[in-house]
């Protein structure tokens, strides 16, 4: 029996400047469940983006772009996973993202143990090894990826086991990311307003400056007016005078 889909009914339109990046490995898997779920995705206005949406001949730099862009990375953890440095390298990148709380990445265990990839056993276990041994020159690199494989796979999230029907797979995965991007607009919603009402106080505090400043200016005028204009004019006599004075000299 599918899983309900009750917590999500009230999510509402997802902006379409959001991007979702998914990390997968394998033909068979592009052409089945993703297909099914990017079509689903799109067609709840979902920013959705692949690898394949790449140039052929680009390098990891632009995908990891794609990544620093997004704001839900999905990695769908399959028995071939492990078989690919690519994936493993954009995995890495996701969990420094993450770390940079700029990302929400949710775990999909695609015919697969939880526990197989968590615990690095079995084919996928075994497939990473071998890669090791594929790349016993990088330690470093082995170790980010090791280091990715078990952070991911301890968050929250979803394995193809618990759904009789992979279209309820499907649909809770669609939910549960329009649910994560809806937080997000949420917040960002939240602080553009807190930002707004900072800037509306120091403006209205300014304001209050300037009418308490021509309350005084206007209150000199008034009472010591007569005196400064009087001031003003004696200033000007002698200033004039000097003038005079110094006119007459210059003629001597």
């Amino acid at each position: 029996m599918g899983a309900s889909f009750s917590l999500f009914t009230d999510v509402g339109p997802i902006p379409p400047q959001y991007q979702v990046f998914i990390n997968f490995r394998g033909e068979k898997l592009r052409d089945g469940f993703l297909g099914f779920l990017v079509d689903a995705l799109l067609k709840e206005n979902v920013n959705v983006f692949i690898d394949d949406h790449e140039l052929r001949g680009r390098d990891l730099d632009h995908l990891f772009s794609r990544i620093e862009e997004s704001r839900v990375a999905l990695t769908i953890f399959s028995k071939n996973f492990t078989n690919s440095r690519w994936c493993l390298d954009e995995l890495a990148k996701i969990k420094e993202c993450v770390d940079q709380e700029s990302l929400t990445v949710i775990p999909i265990f695609f015919k697969m143990k939880t526990d197989d990839v968590k615990k690095l056993k079995g084919n996928f276990g075994d497939n990473f090894r071998d890669l090791k041994l594929t790349h016993r020159g990088e330690p470093e690199t082995y170790r980010r990826w090791k280091d990715a494989i078990l952070y991911v796979s301890k968050k929250t999230g979803l394995s193809s086991s618990r759904y009789s029907r992979q279209n309820d797979l499907v649909n809770t995965i669609v939910e549960e990311v329009k649910k994560v991007l809806n937080d997000i607009a949420e917040i960002e919603r939240q602080i553009a307003e807190e930002k707004r009402n900072h800037l509306a106080a120091r403006t209205d505090e300014l304001i209050r400056l300037v009418v308490r400043f021509l309350s005084l200016f206007l209150l000199f005028t008034i009472v010591f007016g007569p005196y400064v204009l009087g001031l003003l004019t004696f200033f000007s006599f002698l200033v004039g005078r000097l003038i005079i004075n110094r006119a007459v000299e210059s003629e001597w």
